[in-house]
C-alpha cells in the first residue's frame, strides 16, 4: 500500500506547538505523508499570538494547485483560515478536487486571540461545511457557531447548518466525551482527560489524526476513536518544559524516544 497523503490547510504557528505545524507532526505520527498549504502566519509563542499576517488568496491557491497538481491527496484538514476571502479560495478549490475532509472550525486561540474574523464565520459555514466529512468544534466553538446547548443537540444543529457529520469534542465542560453524529447514530467516545499543563496544539493534534487515519481508510468512526484516544496521549506526554505558558503537546513522545 502506498503511503498515505495528508494535506493540512491552516495557519503557521512559530512556536511549533499549533496549527500546521502540529498537523504536520500528527500525521507523521499516523505514518502519512504529510503536505501544507499555509493561509497565514502568526507569531505565536506558547504565552500568544502576537501577530497574524494573511497570505494573498491567489497563493493559497497556487500551494492548493502545486500540491493537487503533481501529488495528490488522500485527505485534508482545515484549520485556522482567518478571514473570508481565505476560506472562499479554499472552498472553491476543494470544490473541485474532493477528498475526505475534516473541518475544524478554528475561532480562538487557546490564549484568547481571535483566530477567525467575525464576517467569515457565515461563509465558513455556508461555503465550507457541506464539502466536509466531519467538523471538529470544541464546546465552546460549537455554541459560538449553534448557540447553547448539550454536546448531542449541539452536533445536530451543526448537521443542520450543513456538515454531513460533526464531532463536539470532550476536551471543555464537565463530561470529558466526544459526541459524534453522523445526520443517523449518536456516538459518544470517552476521553481520558489529563491534568497536564501542555494542551497547546491538541484541537489541531486530534483533528490532523482523524484526517490521518481517514486517509488510512478508517471509518469516520473508527478514526474519531483513534483522534480520541491519540489527542489524549499527546496531552499526558505534554512538554511542560517548553516555554512559558501553555506547553505543547507531544504526539511523537519526544521525551519517551529520547
Amino acid at each position: 500500500m502506498a503511503v498515505p497523503r495528508c494535506l493540512t490547510i491552516a495557519g503557521s504557528d512559530s512556536g511549533g506547538g499549533a496549527g500546521i505545524q502540529a498537523d504536520l507532526k500528527a500525521f507523521a505520527a499516523a505514518r502519512c505523508y504529510g503536505m501544507s498549504a499555509i493561509v497565514a502566519l502568526t507569531a505565536q509563542n506558547t504565552q500568544g499570538v502576537r501577530a497574524v499576517h494573511e497570505v494573498p488568496p491567489e497563493f493559497v491557491r497556487a500551494q492548493l494547485e502545486a500540491v493537487f497538481s503533481d501529488i495528490g491527496a488522500d485527505a485534508a484538514k482545515t484549520g485556522m483560515l482567518f478571514s473570508r476571502p481565505l476560506i472562499e479560495t479554499v472552498a472553491e478549490y476543494l470544490a473541485d478536487h474532493r477528498v475526505p475532509l475534516v473541518v475544524d472550525p478554528v475561532l480562538v486561540a487557546t490564549s484568547g486571540a481571535k483566530l477567525l474574523q467575525d464576517d467569515a464565520v457565515e461563509v465558513l459555514v455556508s461555503r465550507l461545511f457541506p464539502l466536509a466529512t466531519v467538523v471538529t468544534p470544541n464546546l465552546h466553538e460549537a455554541e459560538a457557531l449553534a448557540g447553547p446547548g448539550s454536546r448531542r443537540e449541539l452536533a445536530v444543529r451543526l448537521h443542520e447548518l450543513g456538515a454531513p457529520a460533526a464531532i463536539v469534542t470532550g476536551g471543555h465542560g464537565d463530561d470529558p466525551v466526544d459526541h459524534l453524529f453522523d445526520g443517523t447514530d449518536h456516538i459518544e467516545i470517552p476521553v481520558e482527560r489529563r491534568d497536564v499543563p501542555a494542551t497547546h496544539g491538541a484541537g489541531c493534534t486530534h483533528s490532523a489524526t482523524l484526517a490521518a487515519l481517514l486517509a488510512r481508510g478508517q471509518t469516520l468512526e473508527e478514526a474519531a476513536r483513534g483522534a480520541a484516544a491519540t489527542a489524549s496521549a499527546a496531552v499526558a506526554h505534554g512538554l511542560t518544559e517548553i516555554g512559558h505558558g501553555e506547553g505543547p503537546v507531544d504526539v511523537l513522545d519526544l521525551q519517551g524516544a529520547a
